[in-house]
């Protein structure tokens, strides 16, 4: 079989649209806590925290219902319709909180927006591997990439073209080319993809190929399903690093363990420092380098895009050199931009080049990570060391907004780039002492297939 490229663009249109919710999320809720309600860098890094926390209770349990659930719509498109709808209203309502800088209204709001997306992420994740064959999956994986990409690229375009300059600038007509795109995306995917009859199609497709039914089985690729899966599996076996190995009599070696805890201890460390980057970067803008309205999407566009465009090379690269030394030159390269952000004072247009190196250093450290996980986890739980994974990534993103907030807050905010620096060096050193899951992945077979990455 041939995967169905139209189709999987058109369920791809979900994840664009979350996508482009979070890309505005990161970057303009941060200006609206201290521009329009004076909240503090601490309490702002807190509220930034919850949908990390909601998120670690929120994706498996909507994910494990949209598995039970069957509807005339199917299993997922009752949560990604219905989770779209509500996220487009309340995110409108919170523009109008913002306009009455109404703060009460403003949070209540904001957390029922993220339970909203909540609702719908792992469902919206989930209907690529439900409708695509197992075999294919890693490049549907990496068009849903693109397409999420393609959102993150469109919300930093309208803040650049809809945020105005001023203290309260007034961000409905962003709030709006967002809701517009969340509907246009979902309502174009809800009248294309008939969940039950393609899945149907798909079935009878592969049982005049002959294939087995393993080939439909549901064993998702995509990093929300291995997310929701990892961790129900971690929560059933009990434990992170094999408390029920003797039950199975595939114990993972003491050394490859050790590997294991510095890799995972690694992926806590870069997402920290990356986080509290990207978290604050609009907020640092504005203060240090004087920037007004949007102006700091083009750094976040420009990275984006070079990671993008690094996917390739870096797919290559990793086939000959192994994945440790590449990710050891993506926290590098990154180290040496934040080191170098640090002396600057203003912006200047040689800047982006800074963040475009960035973005290929993330990407690089990205397309191997998670694959090291998996291949020190053969033989064991795979499922569980994927849950594992998300933990460690997601923690990080839980605690940096609050600790970077405090010292932005309460010593200056030119600690951002030092508090990175810091974190990716350490980073540097942990994935130093990683002594296995270091193969060197084969050359891909289409390009393709150097976007399905797990992020």
């Amino acid at each position: 079989m041939k995967l169905n490229y139209k189709r999987t663009f058109l369920i791809g249109l979900a994840f664009l649209s979350i996508s482009a919710f979070w890309q505005m999320y990161d970057n303009i809720i941060p200006l609206i806590l201290q521009g329009t309600f004076h909240l503090g860098e601490t309490v702002t890094g807190v509220i930034m925290a919850a949908d990390n926390v909601l998120a670690l209770f929120l994706l498996p349990v909507f994910g494990a219902l949209s598995d039970r659930v069957d509807t005339k719509m199917g299993k997922r498109m009752p949560f990604i319709v219905g989770g779209t709808a509500l996220a487009v209203i309340f995110l409108m309502l919170l523009s109008v909180a913002d306009r009455k800088v109404n703060l009460l209204l403003f949070v209540i709001t904001l957390f029922a927006l993220l339970i909203a997306m909540g609702l719908y992420r792992s469902p919206a994740v989930a209907l690529m591997p439900d409708l695509t064959p197992n075999k294919l999956r890693s490049k549907g994986n990496a068009v849903i990439n693109l397409m999420g990409a393609v959102g993150g690229v469109y919300t930093l375009l309208m803040i650049k073209l809809l945020t105005w300059k001023g203290e309260h600038p007034d961000y409905f007509p962003l709030f709006a080319s967002v809701a517009m795109l969340m509907v246009a995306s979902v309502g174009i995917l809800f009248v294309t993809i008939q969940e039950k009859k393609v899945k149907a199609r798909i079935e009878e497709e592969i049982r005049a190929l002959g294939e087995s039914n393993e080939e439909f089985a549901h064993i998702g690729n995509f990093e929300d399903m291995e997310e929701q899966k990892g961790i129900q599996d971690t929560k059933k076996e009990g434990g992170l690093f094999g408390e029920n190995e003797k039950e199975t009599g595939e114990s993972m070696p003491l050394p490859v363990k050790r590997s294991m805890y510095f890799l995972l201890l690694s992926i806590f460390l870069w997402f920290t420092a990356y986080n509290a980057v990207t978290t604050a970067f609009s907020r640092y803008t504005k203060v240090v380098w004087k920037l007004e309205g949007g102006g700091f999407a083009d750094c976040l566009m420009v990275a984006t895009v070079a990671a993008i465009i690094s996917y390739v090379p870096i797919g290559n690269i990793s086939s000959r050199i192994g994945r440790k030394k590449t990710i050891l030159g993506g926290i590098t390269l990154m180290s040496i931009c934040y080191f170098a952000a640090i002396f600057a004072n203003a912006y200047h247009p040689v800047i982006n080049i800074a963040f475009a190196a960035i973005g290929i250093g993330w990407a690089a450290i990205n397309v191997n990570s998670y694959p090291m996980i998996v291949e020190m986890g053969k033989g064991s739980y795979i499922g569980k060391f994927t849950g594992t994974y998300y933990t460690f990534s997601m923690t990080a993103q839980i605690v940096t907004p609050v600790l970077s907030g405090f010292l932005l807050e309460n010593v200056s905010y030119r600690t951002l780039f030092p508090y990175a620096l810091t974190f990716s060096a350490a980073a540097f050193f942990t994935m130093c002492q990683v002594q296995h899951g270091d193969t060197r992945p084969d050359k891909k077979k289409s390009m393709l297939e150097n976007f399905d990455v797990d992020d």
